[in-house]
């Protein structure tokens, strides 16, 4: 069973261009460094989203928090 495939793609000449000098630097394939960059772009993407997602969490429990605390006022107060 194979565990890769083939893509084609379409990308500005001076991006293939540093594509092509950073894979000679490094004695990378293409194939290798275009995989590499994109595992690092999904790595960063997820863990933004995840910074969002807690962010978000923190101020949901923040306003439940508010919200709490002025009806035990309330609740005091009668």
């Amino acid at each position: 069973m194979r565990t890769k495939r083939k893509l084609s793609i379409t990308i500005d000449n001076k991006i293939l261009e540093k594509i092509e000098n950073i894979s000679k630097v490094y004695n990378l394939s293409k194939s290798r460094l275009t995989e590499e960059a994109l595992k690092l772009w999904f790595k960063k993407n997820t863990e933004e989203l995840m910074a969002r997602g807690y962010q978000e969490m923190a101020e949901e429990d923040q306003e439940f928090t508010e919200l709490a605390l002025e009806a035990q006022k309330e609740a005091l107060e009668e």
